[in-house]
């Protein structure tokens, strides 16, 4: 029941963090990402709009950066020359989906996709002191591989604030969960789910797998609210 609920609220946290109205980069940016950056450092923490979510990295010089990325192509083929080409958002979404990830290393321009960088910017916004730049890259080339990805658990953020901070955080995951606990709060939520589960008994009959998540959910609403 647990994993069922998890599962359910990672797919929401990825159609909730959805970017529809925002127009695709445009081709002219994509060399906008190193020179603009012409001054990055080994270490730096970087972070651009990836039209779904904000993205995150570890510049390792020499115009390398790891990252944590989803990405199905994996489990379709181990062949490479699949596999190394930057990942779309498509194969991302999909990686997403089946839980599939890894850290993987490419250039500034394949981890930007066109989009401006900003460098450090997080150094603003956590409380947690930032680690000496060569320990940072040296923590994220350790992980470089195959790794267990969950959207809300162990995300791109969680791998770049663990390498610079110690800390594996994620703002937007904290985002998410107080907008989820607003939610639960709103006694109105009780009342719709109510409504939802009788429109569900009437169109698909009167059954236990129609009538027991019609009282437990609204239940568990009621007593977390």
């Amino acid at each position: 029941m647990l994993d069922s609920l998890t599962f359910l609220f990672e797919k929401f946290f990825l159609f909730s963090n959805f970017n529809l109205f925002k127009s695709i980069w445009q081709p002219e940016k994509e060399e906008c990402a190193v020179k603009c950056h012409p001054a990055l450092r080994r270490g730096d923490l970087l972070e651009v709009q990836r039209t779904l979510f904000v993205h995150y990295g570890i510049y390792l010089g020499e115009n390398r950066v790891a990252h944590l990325m989803p990405d199905i192509m994996p489990m379709l083929t181990s062949n490479k020359h699949y596999i190394k080409p930057v990942v779309t958002n498509k194969r991302l979404i999909l990686g997403c989906m089946y839980r599939l990830a890894s850290i993987r290393v490419d250039s500034v321009e394949d981890f930007a996709y066109g989009a401006p960088i900003l460098t450090n910017d997080m150094d603003k916004k956590i409380k947690c002191q930032a680690l000496a730049n060569e320990e940072v890259a040296r923590r994220a080339e350790k992980l470089v591989g195959d790794i267990p990805y969950s959207l809300l658990w162990n995300n791109c953020e969680h791998f770049v604030t663990y390498c610079r901070y110690g800390t594996p955080v994620s703002e937007q995951t904290d985002k998410f969960c107080k907008c989820l606990k607003s939610i639960i709060r709103d006694q109105r939520s009780v009342a719709l789910t109510i409504g939802m589960g009788v429109m569900y008994i009437l169109c698909f009959g009167l059954a236990p797998s129609t009538t027991l998540p019609t009282i437990l959910i609204p239940f568990i609403l009621w007593m977390a609210g």
